[in-house]
């Protein structure tokens, strides 16, 4: 199939300037309930990816983000929240976006452009064979994040992409390539929109399987997030009052002493078989 840019194609909707706010908004939902299907048609080449990267991870692999405006912003997002979700150091998950931290908050004019940049701040974090990087792109024409990947893989780092349109030249850069075809955008050319929302989607997918696989949740808990204020902390008591049966005041006492769920629930299963 030869590339086409469905991410620029024309909105369905016309004259938005001229609808009612109800319309607006209805619009944009119905797009929306198109992008969690538009990600089931792919979980098997993000199987594919969590699978090699679990392998990786377990060898003391980590996980590179590499993408420019929204792309990257996603990727830094998705990075900055499993530190405190899973309880694992920062250095695990890493997100880079074109144009570094103040990238974030403002748009760093051309810094997608430079096609050499990527490689140079991913071996500046003396990046190696046992990690994975991850190009997010919806267009998947970003330079910046083609540059990285296409290093990474001449040194044979295992390389992934997400993007949103079929056949692009990022895809052509990665050992997994993950394309979520979602379709044109509400506001013509917006990726803000569907296709932000499947990059979403997909690392979220992405990151907490990994974690539960690496043993990081105990059935259906996030036994090792950092008490890091008290609406954490009261989950964290109530965890170990439905796990171990004591009273609040009990499970909270051992939990600040301890640090973690995790930590708790092993130190009594160690005084119980003692």
């Amino acid at each position: 199939m030869a590339f086409q840019k469905i991410t620029e194609q024309t909105s369905i909707y016309s004259d938005l300037d001229k609808k009612s706010v109800a319309q607006l908004l209805s619009g944009i939902n119905e797009e929306d309930k198109k992008v969690a299907l538009a990600v089931e048609k792919i979980i098997p080449q993000i199987e594919a990816l969590v699978t090699k990267i679990v392998e990786r991870m377990k060898r003391g692999g980590r996980i590179f983000y590499i993408g420019a405006g929204t792309s990257g912003r996603l990727g830094v997002l998705d990075a900055s929240e499993i530190p405190p979700t899973f309880g694992i150091p920062s250095g695990w998950v890493i997100g880079l976006i074109a144009g570094g931290e103040s990238a974030l908050t403002n748009a760093v004019e051309n810094a997608e452009d430079d096609i050499e940049k990527a490689w140079e701040e991913l071996q500046a974090l003396q990046i190696n064979n046992t990690d994975t990087v991850i190009g997010i792109a919806a267009s998947g024409t970003t330079p910046y994040v083609i540059g990285g990947l296409r290093n990474a893989r001449k040194n044979k780092i295992l390389t992934a992409s997400i993007s949103c349109n079929p056949d692009s030249p990022v895809s052509e850069e990665a050992d997994i390539p993950i394309e979520v075809i979602v379709g044109p955008e509400f506001v013509t050319g917006s990726t803000r929109l569907k296709s932000g929302t499947a990059q979403k989607l997909v690392l979220n997918m992405i990151t907490t399987t990994t974690m539960i696989k690496l043993g990081r949740v105990k059935g259906n808990k996030m036994v090792n997030m950092q008490l890091n204020n008290s609406k954490l902390i009261d989950r964290g008591t109530r965890m170990l009052v439905d796990e171990l049966g004591l009273n609040y005041d009990q499970a909270k006492n051992l939990l600040l002493i301890h640090g973690s769920v995790k930590k708790t629930l092993d130190f009594v299963h160690t005084q119980k078989t003692d």
